[in-house]
């Protein structure tokens, strides 16, 4: 997953959270008009990124206690695995752009 953030996110660091969600796609969009109100959806972005966190999550959220604790507490207020699953990808990609942005280490404590 390094190496793919490394080579397809080039302006990882650079971006806030929000525009850096959006570009790896796991953004949630609405469809919403007038007073329909659509589902959130996931769409667009780098696909090659997204394809490797989904896989790296799914490994994440077994071993790591952080996004573990995360992927339960979503899942026991409801919400769907896979929506889970995105929301775990959307939470580790604005970490990771606040890791490179202010230099700093993986810290369990802060996370």
């Amino acid at each position: 997953m390094a190496f793919t953030l490394l080579s397809e996110l080039p302006e990882l660091g650079d971006l806030n959270r929000r525009q850096i969600a959006a570009l790896v796609g796991v953004a949630p969009i609405n469809r919403d008009s007038g007073k329909l109100t659509g589902k959130r959806r996931i769409r667009g972005g780098r696909h090659r990124v997204r394809t490797v966190m989904f896989m790296a999550m799914l490994s994440a959220i077994q071993c790591n206690p952080v996004f573990k604790q995360f992927y339960e507490r979503l899942k026991a207020q409801g919400k769907l695995p896979k929506v889970a699953l995105i929301a775990c990808m959307c939470k580790m990609i604005v970490m990771l752009n606040t890791m490179v942005k202010n230099q700093e280490p993986w810290r369990e404590k802060t996370a």
